[in-house]
Parts: C-alpha cells; sequence; structure tokens
C-alpha cells in the first residue's frame, strides 16, 4: 500500500519504511509525527481525495533536522559601474521514515500532525509592537517634528520613524544606542541623532 502526501508545499509518493527529506517540520528527533493531507491512497483498492482523502493519515518518524545541497546564486549587470552580488543558500530539511499509513480513524490516532516550523523573518512581527511600545514609552512625549528637515531622512524615512514612536526631534535626539538597534522598521544615522539634537535646542 502506498500514498501520496503533501506537506510544504510538494507531494511525495510513500511507502512504510520509506525515508523523506521534507521541508523543516517542528519536531525533535525521535519524536512521531502524522501527515493528515493525504491526496491518494494505492493499493487494491485505490482512493483518490477531493482534494484530500477523509480520515486517512501518514505516521513518521523524525530522524533528524538536516540541512539541504549548498544552492549558489551569483548576479552579475554587466554595465560601465557592473556589480556582481554571490549568495550561498542552503535549505532547512527534516529526514523522516515513514512508519505506518493509515486508510481511516487518522484524527483519532493521538500522534500531533506534521507542521512546518515558522522561518525566522515569521517570528519578528510578534516582537515589534513590543518594540515600537518601549520606544514610545522611553521617548519624551512632545510635539510632532517634520523630521525631514533632518539631512537623509525622506517622507518615507520619516515615516518609518514615526511609525517606531519617534515623531520629534527630541524623541529623536534622546534615544540610547540600545534603543536605536532596537528599532528595526529604519536604520537611524547617526548624524541624524546630532541634526536631531541641534534642532531640539531650537
Amino acid at each position: 500500500m502506498f500514498a501520496v502526501l503533501k506537506t510544504g508545499g510538494k507531494q511525495y509518493k510513500v511507502q512504510a519504511g520509506d525515508v523523506l527529506r521534507v521541508e523543516k517540520l517542528a519536531a525533535d528527533a525521535g519524536e512521531k509525527v502524522q501527515f493528515n493531507d493525504v491526496l491518494m491512497l494505492g493499493g487494491d483498492a485505490p482512493v483518490v481525495g477531493a482534494p484530500f482523502v477523509e480520515g486517512a493519515g501518514v505516521q513518521a518518524e523524525v530522524i533528524e533536522q538536516v540541512k539541504g545541497d549548498k544552492v549558489i546564486k551569483f548576479v552579475k549587470r554587466r554595465r560601465k559601474h557592473s556589480s556582481k552580488r554571490t549568495v550561498g543558500h542552503r535549505q532547512k530539511l527534516t529526514l523522516v521514515k515513514i512508519t505506518d499509513i493509515l486508510a481511516s480513524g487518522a484524527e483519532k490516532s493521538g500522534i500531533k500532525a506534521a507542521t512546518g516550523s515558522a522561518p525566522a523573518g515569521d517570528a519578528a512581527p510578534a516582537a515589534k509592537p513590543a518594540k515600537k511600545a518601549e520606544a514610545k514609552a522611553e521617548a519624551p512625549a512632545a510635539a510632532a517634528d517634520d523630521l525631514t528637515a533632518l539631512t537623509g531622512v525622506g517622507p518615507a524615512a520619516a515615516k518609518k520613524l514615526a511609525e517606531a514612536g519617534i515623531e520629534s526631534f527630541a524623541a529623536l535626539a534622546a534615544l540610547s544606542d540600545e534603543q536605536i538597534a532596537a528599532i528595526e522598521t529604519v536604520k537611524v544615522k547617526p548624524e541624524w541623532v546630532e541634526q536631531a539634537k541641534e534642532l531640539a535646542k531650537g
């Protein structure tokens, strides 16, 4: 008996005993997981889902978390002032061994569903509001100023500063190095802080 399952945006044809490398799962080595997105069950009486086979599941044991082969991305612009950039990437993967294929009753098995781990970029938004609130709380209250008066600050940068709770020269001038490092919406330049101190004095 075999099954066609879907995980990480890809489809895999599997049977008991197969070892797969799938997109990274939120599970530790030795843990059992269950893939509930089964598109098809094969064998003596094949079943095709619409899109998934109801009640079917594929159980697997996590062997280890691994990385795929390195992929090199090279960009070169052939111009008078040419530029080139090389970036390497290794995809995070999970090595799993298929232990069992369930034609029905997968929802009652008690094994946790296999879910992908959130990328690093996805965890950041949850932390941003706290940092913004912290910057707002620690920055002294002051009337809003036209931050575009600072050299190098355009409307877009001024908007990002406002999103971080910095709407006046006094608030920008009062920022510490730790607060500046905590601002993720825009990179605050030291010269902006110096100019803000001068403008805040009036």
